[in-house]
């Protein structure tokens, strides 16, 4: 836990930490716009931009991204976890930059791959 946090950090927001002093270097929030990658679900791995978040008092509530190929998908809030402002990470990220490949797609690189 953060001993003085930013009164701007609120539920959801990303903090970037200096770990030696434990002292807050800045944050993100939570909100259409900023980059987040998914951590749960059938969407685990991908990255995309906060497009509109959806609120149903009682239930999960839904988060809409779009990730950098135009594609559009939909995760509920817990498995959203913010990593960068705009379109800008502030992380380095994986092999594929968080883009999830169609089966025909995903089978023809690796055809292509395998030299047939």
């Amino acid at each position: 836990t953060l001993r003085y946090p930013d009164p701007d950090v609120k539920t959801n927001d990303s903090v970037r930490v200096e770990v030696p002093s434990g002292k807050m270097l800045d944050h993100v929030k939570f909100e259409p716009g900023s980059t987040a990658m998914i951590s749960g679900g059938n969407n685990t791995g991908r990255v995309g931009i906060i497009q509109h978040r959806e609120r149903h008092p009682g239930s999960f509530e839904i988060v809409h991204l779009k990730d950098a190929a135009g594609h559009a998908f939909a995760t509920r809030l817990q498995n959203v976890f913010v990593i960068g402002k705009g379109n800008k990470p502030w992380i380095s990220l994986p092999k594929g930059h968080g883009i999830k490949l169609s089966i025909i797609e995903d089978r023809a690189a690796k055809m292509a791959k395998s030299g047939r």
